[in-house]
């Protein structure tokens, strides 16, 4: 998306803020770039876009958040103007405003009923399996805070971010592989870890590798195989994890 402002940086840092993003750089156009979770929006100053947008309405910015009670109040907190206030739709959430300049944004949120009814992949995609689906559901959505969908399978489709779905199905007998099967990057490992201990996670240290305090496996960056800077934990099936730096 791109978006023309007479002030590109002010129209960047309060999309920042609604959506608690990094601040927005220069991905060396000289306008802020933001990334929302591999979706970039650009921040220009055009000589024939000047003022506020006199009709809001004809391309609006649609952005699903994780929270739309949450964002809808850092929206009232920066004086937001709603078009339409946020809305309860049979689970479904959805609302809208002007942006400083006038451009119509959507915040929404859709059910995970209808989340599952709409899922059809149509690229390739990873599964594995999982002692119980229940305590799967649990430990995904409210340790590692990811979205965890039933579809009608009988399968759970665990969403990493907004671009990666992975399948978990059930198998009471499943042995866990002794190699690790999900590998997240993260922004802040240090912060990751720390969070994630809080919320019971256990690290794995393993004979052979150096890891500190954190059971950090740290790679020394020179791009000579060493890898990034890794941590591992398994999940209640046993199933090994990292997470490991950008």
């Amino acid at each position: 998306m791109l978006l023309s402002s007479d002030d590109p940086g002010r129209l960047g840092r309060w999309y920042a803020s609604v959506f608690e993003a990094p601040v927005p750089t220069d991905d060396g156009s000289g306008y802020p770039v933001l990334n929302l979770d591999g979706f970039y929006i650009m921040f220009d100053k055009r000589d024939d876009v000047s003022g506020p947008n006199p009709g809001g309405a004809r391309a609006i910015l649609n952005v699903e958040v994780d929270d739309p009670v949450a964002t809808a109040a850092r929206l009232d907190e920066l004086g937001a103007e709603w078009v339409s206030p946020l809305a309860d739709r049979d689970g479904s959430f959805f609302g809208c405003v002007k942006d400083p300049d006038g451009n119509f944004l959507q915040i929404l949120r859709i059910s995970d009923e209808f989340e599952a009814e709409m899922s059809n992949p149509t690229s390739a995609y990873s599964g594995f399996a999982v002692r119980d689906l229940d305590v799967t559901t649990e430990f995904y959505r409210d340790v590692l805070g990811m979205r965890v969908l039933r579809f009608a399978m009988g399968v759970l489709g665990i969403r990493i971010n907004r671009q990666t779905t992975v399948l978990a199905y059930p198998k009471p007998d499943h042995r866990p592989a002794g190699y690790t099967m999900l590998n997240i990057p993260v922004d802040d490992l240090e912060k990751t870890i720390d969070d994630l201990a809080a919320r019971g996670v256990e690290f794995l240290r393993y004979d052979g590798f150096d890891q500190d305090d954190r059971a950090i496996a740290r790679g020394d960056g020179s791009g000579d195989g060493n890898g990034p800077d890794i941590a591992w934990f398994t999940d209640p099936s046993g199933n090994v994890i990292s997470v490991h730096s950008k």
